[in-house]
């Protein structure tokens, strides 16, 4: 059984309806979040190429497709969001790929580079884990590339993630987003 949750915001798809699992398995954006993080990033979609980390419901990839991102992997290991993912993806119908599995071991053997990347993992991920993921998706990331972190509001950025800058943090209710780009060695 799934629930239906949100809806696309703009784009070639908006206003179709997403569903997630039931329960408390997943914990997607909101509307006004996702509005807000699109709305800053909007220069970083077209033709762009997007990892979806995390995935849950994909709300976040398949918002980028509707604006007009050219490819967006999904990677996801729960079994319930993936089913709400693949139901999510052929409702929006405009692509995307899938891989069922753990993120660290999808980043081991993705290929670059990676315009955008929604980093979006349970809050009972360890912020060291997230470091190390962090790390992991760096390299893969386009020069001009940024990563989007999703976390529970009252969590700090981690002091350092090597390849990456810390160039944006943004507070709404109970989560809190970071924006990394790539760091420049000029």
């Amino acid at each position: 059984m799934v629930v239906p949750l949100m809806r696309i915001i703009a784009g070639v798809a908006r206003s179709r309806r997403l569903v997630g699992p039931p329960g408390q398995t997943t914990r997607p954006m909101t509307d006004r979040v996702r509005e807000s993080v699109f709305s800053s990033i909007a220069a970083w979609i077209p033709d762009s190429v997007v990892l979806d980390l995390y995935a849950g419901t994909g709300s976040m990839g398949l918002e980028a497709l509707s604006r007009g991102a050219a490819e967006v992997t999904f990677v996801e290991r729960d079994p319930a969001a993936l089913d709400a993912l693949r139901r999510n993806i052929d409702t929006v119908g405009l692509g995307g790929s899938v891989v069922a599995g753990d993120v660290d071991s999808f980043l081991a053997q993705a290929n670059p580079p990676v315009d955008i990347a929604f980093v979006d993992p349970p809050y009972a991920v360890p912020l060291a884990s997230l470091v190390e993921t962090m790390q992991k998706l760096s390299p893969l990331l386009a020069e001009d590339g940024i990563a989007i972190v999703h976390r529970r509001s009252g969590e700090h950025p981690p002091d350092a993630v090597a390849g990456l800058v810390l160039v944006d943090e943004r507070s709404y209710g109970s989560a809190v987003l970071w924006r990394y780009a790539k760091e420049q060695t000029w």
